[in-house]
C-alpha cells in the first residue's frame, strides 16, 4: 500500500464522522491502539521539541524503509503521532522525507487543533522527515 492510498484510507475513515467530537474520540482511539515505544527510547534526545505535551519518537532505518514507535503523555497527541506513524511507517527514507502528508487537510484536523498543537503537529512531522534524510545520507 502507498502512502497516497494509507492517506485516503485515513480520508474515508474520518469522512464516516459528521462531528469534531467524534473524530476526537477516533484519534484518541488510535492513540490508545499505538504500540508502545520501548522506554529505552523515552529520552530526552527522542523528544520533540514544539510540542505542547511530551511526546517521544525513535526513528530506525532497517532493510530499506523506515520503522517509527513514539509515546506521549497526551492521548490526543498519541492518536495523532498514530496517524503520522501509519502513514510513513515502513516506507522508503526518500518517501517519507516527500511526504505531504495530505490528509491532514483533507480531514481538517489542523484547523482543528489549538494553535499550540498545531505547531506540535508541524515538529512532529519535521522530526520524522529529518529522521528519514539522516537514513538517506
Amino acid at each position: 500500500m502507498t502512502i497516497q492510498e494509507k492517506e485516503q484510507d485515513i480520508i474515508e475513515e474520518f469522512a464516516v464522522y459528521d462531528d469534531w467530537m467524534d473524530k476526537y474520540a477516533y484519534i484518541i482511539d488510535l492513540g490508545k491502539d499505538l504500540p508502545i515505544i520501548d522506554e529505552q527510547y523515552k529520552t530526552d534526545d527522542r523528544l520533540i521539541k514544539g510540542c505542547q505535551s511530551q511526546v517521544w519518537l525513535h526513528a530506525e532505518y532497517k532493510d530499506g524503509k523506515m520503522h517509527y514507535s513514539a509515546d506521549s503523555d497526551a492521548i490526543i497527541t498519541k492518536g495523532i503521532i498514530a496517524l503520522l506513524i501509519r502513514v510513513v511507517n515502513n516506507e522508503s527514507p526518500a518517501d517519507v522525507a516527500r511526504s505531504e502528508f495530505n490528509f491532514i487537510k483533507e480531514i481538517g484536523l489542523q484547523e482543528h487543533l489549538s494553535p499550540t498543537r498545531s505547531n506540535g503537529l508541524v515538529s512532529m512531522i519535521k522530526d520524522m522527515k529529518l529522521n528519514a534524510l539522516k537514513a538517506i545520507k
